[in-house]
């Protein structure tokens, strides 16, 4: 009996907002809310953005001044939908009217005459070049004199051509909510989502810890780019070509694998499987895999799947710019025939484009095995019976696409069939789009779309996109969308593409229903998270919904067990009550375990039927089986 992972919470943080119980979805689909949904969607995303706080038991301003819930929208309203979503990137990341960057100059004697200059010794270069003639002089200084040209660079500033991006809400700063000593804004979001997803599930962590033995328990995460601020690999590579020195701290924490090594150090305490794949676009998806096969294979009862990307800097925009990968502000002013850009509507999946947006953000999921799960009572948000990956075989430019999303996508839709029969598919499932809006994207993958709509003889085909509200996240993008697909269970409101005035004509829409704005749909059993990464990185997993797959339980599991489970759960929604509440009142005590709870080695007891390790109830039980029996 194959074990079924299934999603117990997830959290994170995105352009949208909080990831848990929703919020970020909502504020996506915010005028198709209902009223109460719609107020707390506006308190949740003002404690965010610190416009208002909680104080000795009222909401107060920025000013002190007491502020009713039912108020925030009329005060608030207009301020916290402009610093949420796609946005002219704000001056916390850099000025994009005014991008810092070394203009080259050649300094040329004048009229016969020689460029001559004074410094401190100490700043002279090595070895000093042989046109210079260097004099002595008093306090340490020196005269310097050339007959030659002076190559020189100077700091200089330049319009950037992209100004918008997916950013975390305008306000929000993870480094204040924790002890976050210096470190890059990608690790301190990763905290953020870690804790957000941990506390969303209603459950207590040390218990989920308890019920498992240590080595059952794992960590799955990646970024793409690593840490490129200042504090990572940005400040290792800028450091000495500005004259700085690097730090003891930019290498390590540049790394790739820092998001699940910050989990597990910082948040869990996890001893057992640490896991980090990158995979471009489709990095999400493929920990998600590793996840999920391991759930399956029984080596993995508990996992943290999660990745995070906060890479807004001047080098890296310029990077996929210059690839001619971001739409920019010339692109969209044609796009337009416009001279003045709407940076909120510079993505746009599906229709007249001219490239994507990038954004920044972290998600986290949390899965277990089914059995786990009922037992510890656990709210389920979803099931992943599997990921699938494939390459796309010899290329010549290796960021073109090519046939591997055909492999994920037709092979995560068999399986849906084969799981739940043919009309769930036909009738009941959705797309998450990789829809990354660029005019070759929009082709490729809704080609993918209408052949197996062919195949599966689906029409109507529903298709939603995140990028178009939050950008291209890169390594967390898939977990953005897997975000909104959970959203879609939760609130049957199917976000349209509403950056878009239409489908574009080259679309491959026949068969898809790509609509413009959101709208009611009824209960979806299916969804296709999917990812068209460049380099050949394809992966679309298969999402079942709630509902669906408490069905599937009650049919493994029995009347009694789940009976049970009811019971079990309402402690866990009680305590996922809780913990929006406080969400919603900006109240996250973030976990942050710095040196807290550090195992002694020395307490560590080994015997050749087990391990104990210290600060854990079970211990790691050897096996005994030889697999290779049959070998001997």
């Amino acid at each position: 009996m194959t074990a079924l992972p299934v999603i117990v919470g997830m959290g994170g943080i995105n352009a949208a907002g909080r990831t848990s119980f929703h919020q970020g979805y909502r504020r996506i689909v915010l005028d198709s809310l209902d009223a109460k949904a719609r107020q707390e969607t506006f308190l949740g995303l003002a404690t965010l953005m610190c416009l208002v706080k909680l104080e000795q038991g009222q909401l107060v301003d920025q000013h002190g001044q007491v502020i009713e819930q039912n108020q925030i929208e009329s005060t608030f309203g207009e301020q916290i939908i402009a610093g949420t979503l796609i946005r002219k990137i704000e001056k916390n990341h850099f000025d994009v009217d005014a991008t810092p960057w070394q203009q080259k100059m050649t300094l040329s004697v004048s009229n016969d005459e020689k460029i001559v200059f004074e410094t401190r010794a100490r700043d002279l270069p090595q070895p000093v070049p042989a046109s210079w003639q260097v004099e002595q002089l008093e306090g340490k200084k020196v005269k310097v004199t050339i007959a030659a040209d002076l190559e020189v660079k100077h700091n200089s500033t330049r319009d950037n051509p992209i100004k918008a991006a997916g950013q975390l809400p305008t306000g929000f700063d993870p480094a204040t909510m924790y002890n976050s000593r210096y470190q890059p804004r990608g690790l301190q979001a990763t905290i953020f989502a870690a804790t957000d997803a941990i506390r969303s599930t209603g459950l207590d962590w040390q218990h989920i810890m308890n019920s498992v033995q240590p080595d059952q328990i794992g960590t799955y995460s990646a970024s793409v780019a690593g840490q490129v601020n200042d504090e990572g690999f940005g400040g290792l590579i800028r450091s000495r070509q500005q004259g700085e020195r690097v730090s003891t701290k930019q290498l390590a924490l540049g790394l790739n694998t820092m998001s699940t090594d910050f989990i597990n150090a910082y948040v869990t305490g996890n001893v057992g499987t640490t896991f980090t794949t990158s995979g471009a676009c489709a990095t999400f998806l493929y920990n998600l895999r590793a996840a999920v096969n391991d759930i399956q294979a029984g080596r993995t009862r508990v996992a943290v799947v999660a990745s995070s990307e906060c890479a807004l800097t001047p080098e890296i925009i310029e990077g996929f710019g210059n690839m001619s990968a971001l739409a920019n502000e010339e692109g969209l002013k044609r796009l337009d025939n416009t001279d003045v850009v709407d940076h909120r509507r510079t993505s746009r999946p599906f229709g007249e484009n001219c490239g994507f947006t990038i954004g920044e953000g972290a998600q986290v999921a949390i899965l277990m095995d089914d059995e786990l799960a009922l037992s510890l009572g656990a709210d389920i948000m979803g099931a992943v019976p599997d990921v699938f990956v494939n390459a796309d075989g010899v290329k010549k430019s290796i960021t073109a696409p090519g046939p591997g999303n055909y492999i994920t996508m037709a092979k995560s839709v068999a399986l849906a069939s084969s799981i739940l029969g043919q009309e769930s598919v036909q009738k009941r499932s959705f797309i998450l789009a990789h829809g990354s809006s660029t005019p070759q994207n929009r082709v490729t993958e809704s080609l993918i779309y209408h052949r197996l709509a062919q195949t599966f003889a689906i029409d109507n085909w529903k298709v939603a996109a995140p990028k178009a509200y939050v950008g291209h996240t890169i390594a967390p993008a898939s977990g953005d969308q897997l975000a909104m697909a959970l959203g879609v269970f939760s609130h049957n409101i199917m976000p349209g593409i509403s950056t878009i005035d239409k489908v574009a004509d080259d679309v491959h829409a026949e068969r898809l229903d790509i609509r413009t704005e959101h709208y009611k749909c009824d209960d979806m059993d299916i969804a296709f998270i999917n990812s068209k990464g460049f380099g050949g990185n394809n992966a679309t997993a298969t999402v079942i919904a709630p509902s669906v797959t408490m069905q599937m339980l009650s049919k493994r599991h029995g009347e009694q067990i789940m009976s049970d489970y009811a019971k079990a759960n309402k402690s866990v929604q009680s305590a996922q009550a809780e913990y929006q509440q406080q969400a919603d009142l900006g109240k996250y005590e973030l976990i942050y375990r710095f040196g807290d709870g550090m195992i002694d080695e020395n307490e560590i007891v080994i015997t050749d039927e087990d391990m104990q390790i210290p600060g854990f109830e079970k211990a790691i039980a050897f096996s005994k089986s030889n697999p290779y029996r049959d070998m001997f």
